[in-house]
């Protein structure tokens, strides 16, 4: 089946619609291009379901690759045979090619390939055929002393390791045995509690599960706490999947009642393997037995368990990811906090509280450093001098960091906002995770030269405040705090995904062409780092954009990255009203026909004029002033959306940062208390909330709703408001348990 057809079936799209998807990647469209502006192309995919669409055609890639390669190899070394080349054509899973060519790789030193090189395959062949029971009549002629074959014992020991590793490397019995494997193999848990003095893994002393039950958070802390050397980590069947397995083997591999085959088990139902069997007192078919035990319990076995832990890893990465993005996203996509002038408060001990002041704009206006906290606690002082800052700059909010010292920043905060009174102040914490990073990297020595790593990280802690998306695409997604195990996970999946959803939100925020800077630009649709640059030279040396279409004046700045690009950045106040608009210069043909169709021109481009235009398009019938205008019906419908509110930001439709100007501690706070607060982070088993008092608190997942709920993302996400209920305070280990569905609505 064709690559197109399959991914068709896949995501239940039209067959058009999935070529069409094919051939926009391979012409080099991003995502958020195609989903954009290509609606009708694909039928309004969304862009996750495209980059999952991209994900799967690279796999259905790789996979006919290594078809093509598998089937070279085999044609090589004499092995292709019509029955195998149908094989490779069936298969739909890279591990159905590695199966089929398994036999067939070139293995390391074995035992099995040992006793192939001393000529004993044929004897091998000749007992699996089970139809001669004079093992020692078959074996004597294979006794070869300069071979290293003593004896018939060892000729027939030769010939059980051939065929244990056939009975390993067969592709239909290790398809068989990963059907019995899923539903009963179990993950065992040993602790080693000399090896983990801070008793981290004390949950797992004697742990055991089915792997199929097993969350995906639970598995990355068996990887992590086996790799600390704190967990011995096994997996394992019982009696009755030890039994399956073996029925199932005999029943491929020996001919006969399969039952007066099988192992003997010791009261813990393990596996009580026989020691120097004597080969020549066995039937043939009990020979083969033997072998099959041996082959499954010394090579299959360990193999399988690699092979499943390696995949549980997998998927358990994957779901991590997968609430890495889920987090990243929102907190990407926290509204702005505009027309302020704020003052950042980068909290710290010994060397002081660093302080910077940015205008509405993000410019610094004023920097220093005060010593609120201890040693010091100079602060009468500190009131002083940001007192006078505060007058100075008409600064009306403040941004506290919530890293070390940050409750004592906030108790002075709150000091200083009394004394200030009648002046209304406000304050809100800032999630400073990765500041420290921006501060000592290359771009921020770039962007501020003139002042030390603290200013900077206190001037990147206000920006968070102020434009979260602009300042946060800066720093590493993995450095922003709201995933788990990130250091565990494949580094360059998950900077793919991350990559993604920096790429999606900056895209469906859009930018400021004029004011956005190199690294924002970047992340737009058909830029890079080096185009960007050369947008900023032109913008300076212009003064700044009046239309989009200068962008093909631009150094590097060809005709494909401007028809990815163009639709994403915006232009208020330029010549065009429609550059201020998601519309793409492609379609502004189709506004001046939809304008004129309705007798409007571009001065009319408001929203008390547009506000019944796309009641006007439904009652004349969208198709039909879809093909007046000359685009598709999701096009039209967009132009419409975007044209009742030029320059409009998508994140001013979400909740605003919570600002206060009370402090409010754990110590205040006791069980049955109701409280409104932020989600912070989505894990798999709860999410941790923000009510203002410092610590975040856990919110377990059996305390969020009282309807089932398979996984906290499925009704949470980070920045929703939440109303809670205290369940649990304590005080000595500085820890909130919160409940949402205990909490009155």
């Amino acid at each position: 089946m064709e690559i197109s057809q399959v991914l068709a079936t896949k995501f239940n799209i039209k067959p058009i619609y999935s070529q069409n998807l094919i051939n926009l990647i391979d012409e080099g469209c991003t995502i958020p291009f195609i989903a954009r502006y290509r609606k009708e192309m694909h039928g309004s995919l969304d862009d996750q379901t495209i980059r999952e669409f991209a994900d799967q055609l690279g796999y259905l890639r790789n996979l006919n690759e290594r078809k093509d390669e598998v089937t070279k190899l085999l044609t090589e070394q004499g092995n292709l045979t019509p029955e195998l080349a149908k094989q490779i054509d069936d298969a739909v899973t890279l591990t159905e090619i590695e199966d089929i060519y398994r036999p067939f790789r070139p293995k390391r030193k074995t035992r099995a390939s040992v006793a192939i090189a001393a000529g004993l395959q044929p004897l091998a062949d000749a007992i699996l055929k089970q139809d001669n029971d004079d093992l020692v009549g078959l074996a004597t002629p294979f006794v070869d002393a300069e071979k290293g074959i003593n004896d018939v014992q060892g000729a027939l020991q030769g010939a059980s390791d051939i065929i244990a590793e056939i009975v390993a490397d067969d592709p239909t019995a290790r398809k068989n045995l990963r059907v019995l494997y899923w539903p009963r193999a179990s993950i065992t848990t040993e602790w080693k509690e000399d090896a983990d003095e801070r008793k981290v893994y004390e949950n797992y002393k004697a742990f055991h599960q089915i792997i199929k039950f097993i969350p995906a958070h639970r598995i990355l802390a068996f990887n992590r706490g086996e790799k600390e050397g704190a967990l011995k980590v096994s997996l394992d069947l019982d009696r009755n999947g030890l039994i399956k397995v073996f029925n199932t083997l005999f029943g491929q591999f020996v001919k006969g009642d399969s039952e007066q085959f099988l192992p003997e088990f010791d009261e813990h139902s393990k596996l009580k393997l026989p020691k120097n069997i004597d080969f020549s007192s066995l039937t043939a078919s009990a020979f083969v037995a033997q072998a099959v035990v041996d082959g499954y319990t010394r090579l299959l076995a360990p193999s399988l368990e690699r092979e499943f832990r390696a995949e549980l890893t997998d998927k358990a990465n994957e779901q991590s990811i997968k609430m890495f993005e889920l987090n990243l996203k929102p907190l990407l996509m926290q509204p702005p906090l505009k027309g302020k002038t704020i003052m950042a408060v980068d909290p710290a001990y010994r060397t002081g509280c660093k302080i910077a002041v940015i205008d509405p704009s993000g410019n610094v206006l004023d920097t220093g450093v005060v010593y609120p906290t201890p040693p010091q606690n100079k602060v009468d002082e500190a009131i002083e001098t940001l007192s006078a800052m505060i007058i100075k700059n008409d600064v009306d909010t403040i941004a506290i960091g919530n890293g070390t010292a940050s409750k004592e920043s906030e108790i002075f905060v709150t000091k200083l906002i009394k004394a200030m009174a009648p002046r209304k102040i406000q304050y809100a914490m800032v999630n400073e995770s990765g500041a420290s990073v921006y501060s000592a990297s290359k771009l921020g020595a770039k962007e501020f030269p003139q002042y030390d790593v603290s200013i900077r990280s206190a001037v990147s802690i206000a920006r968070r405040l102020q434009d979260p998306l602009a300042e946060l695409i800066k720093i590493d997604p993995k450095s922003l705090g709201v995933g788990q195990y990130q250091h565990d996970m494949p580094q360059k999946r998950l900077s793919e995904v991350l990559d993604g959803v920096v790429e999606n939100s900056v895209n469906t925020v859009g930018v400021d062409l004029n004011t956005a800077s190199v690294p924002l630009l970047t992340h737009i649709s058909g830029l890079n780092a080096g185009i960007a640059t050369e947008i900023e030279k032109y913008r300076n040396a212009h003064h700044g954009f009046k239309s989009r279409e200068e962008l093909l004046s631009v150094n590097k700045l060809g005709a494909k990255a401007y028809e990815q690009c163009a639709g994403f950045l915006r232009i208020p106040n330029g010549k065009n009203i429609l550059d201020n608009t998601a519309v793409h210069p492609e379609s502004y043909p189709a506004v001046e026909k939809l304008l004129k169709h309705f007798g409007l021109t571009k001065d009319d481009i408001t929203a008390e004029h547009l506000n019944s235009l796309l009641q006007k398009i439904e009652a004349e019938g969208v198709k039909k002033v879809a093909e007046i205008c000359g685009v598709g019906e999701p096009t039209l419908l967009d132009i419409v959306v975007e044209l009742q509110k030029p320059g409009r930001d998508i994140r001013d439709t979400l909740p605003q940062p919570v600002l206060r100007s009370e402090l409010l501690g754990l110590e205040n706070l006791s069980v049955g208390m109701d409280l409104d607060g932020v989600v912070r982070n989505v894990i798999d088993f709860g999410a941790f909330v923000d009510v203002g008092v410092h610590t975040d608190g856990m919110v377990h997942i059996s305390e969020i709703s009282d309807d089932y709920i398979k996984h906290p993302s499925d009704v949470l996400t980070v920045g929703d408001r939440v109303r809670v209920r205290v369940i649990g305070v304590d005080l000595a280990k500085n820890r909130l348990s919160l409940s949402i569905k205990q909490a009155d609505k």
